[in-house]
């Protein structure tokens, strides 16, 4: 665990060290006091390993959590044993700012892989309510985001086939890894087991493995090693119906999540 230096010295920082990309391209981006301020609420940060949980569902807490690296869950656990992943967490993300309503939550909170959280107290989340009701705007809207790509899951399960849903899944990784920079369009990252995609996508490991291959033999995208390789992302697009209106991207990353490679993007 890595203690803040105090609001002083973080507020005082030239460039934000762990808010960087929150709300990062988005159409509600943070200006740079907004950012500065926040970074001001940070107490700690701490780190957890891949398979740990973060937060437990029923449990009472008065933080909140921004993930600064790595991947996270938000999983329920159905009552056969299985664990149903309902959200998958990227650098920038406020993993459980609801919790700051809601005070414990329904589901649980894990790292997929091994992260760094920075942690905020829930009486500093009320400070910044009570000074700047522009930021909290923004802290609203990141939970309406959540809200919306929630939304995005259930219609993806509701009315995709399966090649639709690994498609757009990926297409989705790929629209908010350009957010952070974390992806080219063409590649990116993805430490996730066909498990995990499974869980995503409500299909077992088995017809992962087959839609991967599909994708790949229709010279759409690979997977390997954790690594995503996309060779055709209109046509990865087309075939899983995807229009990143619901992740309220600007509108250059917008355009990068679907256009063909060569496309002006600035």
């Amino acid at each position: 665990m890595r203690r803040a230096a105090g609001c002083g010295t973080i507020a005082n920082q030239a460039m934000p060290m762990f808010t960087h990309n929150v709300l990062r391209n988005r159409s509600a981006e943070l200006s740079e006091a907004e950012r500065l301020l926040l970074e001001s609420a940070i107490s700690h940060t701490q780190t957890f390993r891949a398979g740990e949980t973060v937060v437990r569902q029923g449990v009472p807490v008065d933080i909140s959590t921004l993930l600064v690296q790595g991947l996270m869950t938000r999983h329920v656990d159905a009552h056969d044993g299985r664990r149903h992943l309902v959200a998958v967490h990227l650098p920038g993300d406020f993993v459980d700012l609801h919790a700051y309503a809601l005070k414990q939550l329904d589901h649980e909170v894990g790292a997929l892989s091994d992260i760094t959280v920075a942690v905020f107290r829930h009486a500093e989340l009320e400070r910044i309510q009570l000074q700047d009701m522009q930021l909290t705007r923004r802290l609203w809207f990141l939970t309406l985001l959540d809200a919306a790509m929630h939304r995005q899951w259930i219609c993806r399960l509701a009315s995709l086939n399966a090649l639709q849903r690994v498609a757009h899944f990926l297409c989705e990784m790929n629209a908010r890894l350009l957010a952070i920079d974390a992806s080219d369009g063409h590649s990116f990252a993805l430490p996730m087991t066909q498990a995990d995609i499974g869980e995503v996508c409500g299909l077992t490991n088995v017809h992962v493995n087959r839609v991967l291959r599909q994708l790949r033999e229709m010279g759409l995208c690979q997977m390997r090693a954790a690594q995503v390789q996309i060779h055709d992302l209109p046509g990865l697009a087309a075939t899983a119906l995807f229009d990143p209106e619901y992740l309220y991207l600007n509108r250059r990353i917008a355009m990068r999540a679907t256009a063909p490679s060569g496309v002006p993007h600035d």
